[in-house]
């Protein structure tokens, strides 16, 4: 068989048929890979008997679940091309997405049947979707008439492994990007591309066989679908929280002996304001992996503090995940580090003309791969801009130092420049952060007649006391005059994203400025 994404969950349940391969909370079930991979064999069948084939494109509306992993594998199998949709988007913004990508059929949890009727509601137009097939998993609750129930849609499938010849460089799914600017891009991602994203995760990180590895982010997120994949991949067990929830993630760690996890910056900060966190037992846990933005060095100390490791990572979608990755023996010594290129990986940093920078000298991180996208999915011109002489350009500034660890500091589109000087947000959020009245924080720039823009805190308060001036006179002495905030707000809660990072866009329209000067 060529190489196929979901014949992984064939191949572990023909190797290790009993060793539990998915937990899910939310519905207290708990599947072997056997039980897995016949359910995921019926999805896949079931599509074959609706005349769905390799190369049509079927998109997936849930939240995480047992549906969503079956579906995912059982898709995967017969060459179908997976469209993971972003439940927190409208029904303007995954019409948009759905028509990009020409999805046919679309599987959904009851929790979006609103949503799903306002789409099908629109019907085949230019405003519209392709979607002529609706299946609704309503999970005893009143079905949108139009849509076929997911457990009689899966009845109709047999348990026996399809006949496919899918796989190697055929097209495994499209993720888009969140939009926060512009219309959202779908990177395409193939068999093989994932596959060596699999790899290279598994020879960079400590993942062993029955590994229990829990998941609280989307997976229709790429930080959340790899690991699903390279848990299978690796013989591991894959707990996979319905969202996220800091006091759920301290619980499932002590009663599920989590050995892994995976957690971005915004997550780790809310976990810690549990009370009584440090009572968890957590000695089970080697380590959580964080990315998606840079870790503050105070909240890898905290966590150091409780006996708890934290592994930065970088990474993105259009790399199908893997970027840089901290080593455990690096981890706790190179604090705020996002390591080393991946195994499989290179990675430069260079300068607006494409030189290579010198150390410590920032510039745009550019990484290769086999693991990196094919393109963005109907847009040739974005394709050519993002992937250049075989490098991804990322977007995002890093510098490295004299050994090669690799330092992230901001998207390039969120610099700052002050009179002329570079001003990395990440760098100013992660001195607030210390402050002990704070509880979250994004740094924006706002426009200033004198300097360009200046740098403006967007603060959520831990201690109902604190004041702009406080977060002000925090920040005096440690940060150059020039990078220091020149103003602050208070707000109830940051906008993020799935993988949360700061919606900074949304920030700079609510605090437009101009900057205090």
């Amino acid at each position: 068989m060529r190489n196929n994404i979901g014949a992984y969950l064939g191949k572990r349940a023909h190797t290790n048929p009993d060793l539990e391969a998915l937990y899910d909370p939310a519905t207290s079930r708990r599947l072997t890979y056997a039980q897995s991979d016949r359910r995921a064999n019926r999805v896949a069948n079931a599509m074959l008997r609706l005349g769905i084939k390799k190369g049509d494109r079927v998109a997936i509306l849930m939240m995480n679940s047992v549906e969503f992993f079956e579906s995912f594998a059982g898709l995967a199998k017969i060459g179908v091309i997976i469209v993971p949709l972003n439940w927190r988007l409208m029904a303007d913004e995954l019409s948009y997405i759905l028509k990009d990508s020409g999805a046919t059929v679309l599987i959904y949890g009851n929790d979006f049947a609103e949503v799903a009727a306002a789409l099908h509601d629109r019907g085949p137009g230019s405003n519209g979707t392709d979607i002529h097939h609706w299946i609704e998993l309503s999970e005893g609750n009143e079905r949108n008439p139009f849509a076929t129930e997911y457990d009689d849609f899966l009845a109709q499938g047999g348990e026996d492994t399809p006949d496919s010849d899918a796989g190697e460089d055929d097209d495994l799914f499209i993720m888009y990007t969140s939009g926060t600017t512009g219309l959202p891009k779908g990177a395409l991602h193939t068999h093989n591309t994932m596959t060596w994203a699999v790899i290279t995760f598994a020879n960079s990180t400590d993942v062993r066989f029955r590994d229990r590895y829990s998941i609280a982010l989307p997976m229709f997120h790429v930080g959340a679908l790899l690991p699903v994949i390279f848990t299978i991949y690796t013989g591991g067990t894959v707990v996979l929280l319905r969202q996220f929830d800091p006091k759920v993630m301290w619980e499932i760690t002590e009663q599920e002996r989590i050995t892994s996890s995976l957690a971005v910056p915004a997550m780790l900060n809310f976990m810690l304001q549990v009370p009584g966190h440090e009572e968890y037992d957590t000695s089970n846990l080697r380590a959580i992996i964080s990315g998606a933005s840079p870790v503050p060095t105070n909240l890898i100390e905290s966590y150091k503090d409780i006996g708890i490791e934290i592994h930065q990572a970088y990474g993105l979608t259009e790399a199908g995940g893997p970027g840089t990755v901290l080593s455990p023996e690096d981890a706790m010594v190179r604090i705020g580090s996002a390591g080393k290129a991946f195994f499989h990986t290179t990675v430069r940093i260079v300068d607006g003309d494409g030189n290579d920078t010198a150390p410590g000298v920032p510039g745009e991180l550019l990484v290769s791969g086999a693991h990196v996208m094919k393109g963005y999915w109907n847009n040739p011109q974005a394709s050519a801009e993002a992937i250049r002489e075989g490098w991804l350009y990322t977007g995002d500034i890093a510098f490295q130092d004299e050994d090669g660890f690799i330092t992230i500091h901001d998207r390039v589109k969120d610099m700052i420049i002050s009179g002329g000087e570079n001003v990395y947000p990440a760098e100013l959020e992660n001195v607030v952060i210390g402050h002990p009245g704070v509880a979250d924080v994004a740094v924006i720039g706002q426009p200033s007649e004198r300097w360009g823009e200046c740098a403006f805190a967007v603060v959520v308060r831990k201690d109902e006391s604190l004041s702009k001036a406080d977060v002000l006179r925090y920040c005096d002495g440690k940060l150059a005059r020039f990078k220091q905030p020149k103003g602050a707000a208070f707000i109830d809660e940051i906008p993020r994203n799935p993988t949360g990072k700061p919606l900074k866009r949304i920030l700079r329209e609510q605090f437009p400025g101009p900057a205090r000067e």
